[in-house]
């Protein structure tokens, strides 16, 4: 009962948060972003673009997120099916390197996954939102601390959105929800691609 009310606070919190951010629209140009994935790899959006005929990007919260392990572990599952319509999967979160290596151990994720360190590409792509003090002093109290997780004082998340932007650079799918519990699912993003 303890957690049911622990999720439903949190969830009421984060979605309140995350209502003034609406994300990017399909049919427009995706902002351009590089940074560095797990791997050492330089990640440019317009590289991927040369290579495949589409990229997935996807924003998670952390590691501390079951709803963020959940999507990372569906997606790893569901990666042959993605790269076989030559899709390149890459996640953004603000966590730090090390949590990073802690979201791979626990989903086995083998796809790229960069940290954005100054929120810059999750402004870029409208997803990023400030939690307010009473919420993040409400997730330090359960055991989650954002401080620590991002290596800043920000407070700062993203909506969990996912965007496929094609060979051209435009945003041909969007999924865009502030309820953190609802994900792109696979079959939409195959049915896109």
């Amino acid at each position: 009962m303890k957690r049911i009310v622990l999720i439903i606070t949190l969830f009421t919190a984060t979605v309140l948060n995350a209502n003034a951010q609406k994300g990017l629209s399909a049919g427009i140009n995706a902002p351009a972003f590089s940074g560095v994935d797990q791997n050492g790899k330089k990640i440019t959006l317009k590289s991927l673009l040369k290579e495949h005929k589409s990229v997935v990007v996807f924003f998670y919260r952390g590691q501390w997120c079951p709803y963020c392990n959940k999507h990372v572990k569906e997606l790893q599952d569901s990666l042959q099916m993605l790269t076989a319509k030559n899709a390149y999967v890459i996640g953004v979160t603000p966590e730090t390197s090390e949590n990073i290596a802690k979201t791979i151990k626990k989903t086995s994720a083998g796809f790229s996954i960069i940290q954005d360190k100054n929120d810059e590409i999750m402004k870029a792509y409208g997803v990023n939102f400030t939690m307010d003090d009473a919420t993040f002093s409400k997730y330090k109290g359960y055991g989650i601390d954002l401080e620590a997780n991002n290596g800043n004082t920000r407070h700062t998340l993203p909506v969990p959105a996912t965007y496929i932007i094609n060979r051209t650079g435009k945003i041909k799918f969007v999924h865009f929800d502030p309820n953190y519990q609802k994900r792109a699912s696979i079959q939409s993003l195959l049915k896109e691609l």
